[in-house]
């Protein structure tokens, strides 16, 4: 998918949003840090293998997306639709991935919620069916 000009450089909430899937996707970790506020809430939901609240983007990097590429090959949120209203965007996705120590897929839908202020993402709040990500990672 091609990206509009201006794509790069854009404020308007989606376009951040969007921008922070891409260089998830990419592996970017610099990318995608610098789609966040430096205060940023971010929360894997509870049921999840990485269930809390992390803050900064240091701390979101490391503490989520860092431990994902430890323990699944290929992570990767899909995403697919948005819902925008002001400075909320909402997306549903699918995650898939192979967990690395079972060898087993996981192809499951997620909501994601962020609230972008200022370019910045300062809120993200995961839904998922966390039993079957679980599910993946049991013998």
């Amino acid at each position: 998918m091609t990206e509009p000009t201006g794509f790069c450089t854009s404020t308007a909430p989606a376009d951040v949003v969007r921008r922070q899937y891409i260089a998830s996707a990419n592996g970017d970790l610099e990318a995608l840090r610098a789609t966040l506020a430096d205060d940023v809430e971010w929360t894997e939901m509870a049921g999840f293998p990485l269930a809390g609240t992390y803050r900064t983007p240091g701390g979101v990097t490391s503490g989520v997306m860092e431990r994902l590429g430890r323990d699944w090959d290929g992570w990767t949120a899909h995403d697919d639709t948005y819902v925008v209203d002001g400075e909320n965007v909402v997306v549903l996705a699918r995650y898939t991935a192979t967990n690395k120590a079972t060898a087993k897929d996981i192809d499951v839908r997620v909501a994601h919620h962020f609230i972008v202020r200022g370019g910045r993402i300062v809120r993200f709040e995961q839904f998922v069916d966390t039993a079957k990500v679980r599910e993946a990672m049991s013998d």
